[in-house]
């Protein structure tokens, strides 16, 4: 499989995965919701590796500035996904309120969606080195 659809199929798989957990942590289906996440963290992990292996067929630096925003972003993103993985077993224990695992996770779907676009942007700006 060329890196570029394993990405691509990837990230959308993780995309669906994330609003699976989304919806069905609304729902409060707890044992749902924490199989979604998992799958979803998986095929993070996935898609991380089909991603650097993309970015080896790129001069990334022809993009521009895009390319260390993306890569840090891209580095927060995946950082800030421990937030709402500590904090889910924190809620089902009572420790802490529901509110700070869902903003944590919504801040973690926002910045996963803001990857995304500037991924896009540095690709779309970089010279394929490869053919």
């Amino acid at each position: 499989m060329s890196p570029q659809y394993g990405f691509l199929g990837a990230l959308l798989v993780t995309v669906g995965l994330l609003v699976g957990a989304a919806f069905t942590g609304r729902a409060r289906k707890i044992r749902a919701h924490v199989s979604f996440v998992v799958a979803a963290v998986s095929s993070l992990g996935i898609a991380i590796y089909f991603a650097l292996q993309v970015g080896e067929l790129y001069d990334l630096e022809k993009a521009g500035r895009i390319t260390p925003i993306h890569l840090n972003l891209a580095r927060i993103t995946t950082a800030f996904y421990l937030w709402p993985i500590l904090t889910g077993p924190l809620v089902a224990r009572g420790v802490i309120r529901p509110r700070i695992h869902r903003a944590g996770a919504w801040i973690a779907l926002i910045l996963t969606l803001a990857a995304t676009v500037t991924g896009v942007m540095m690709l779309a700006g970089a010279e394929r080195i490869v053919p």
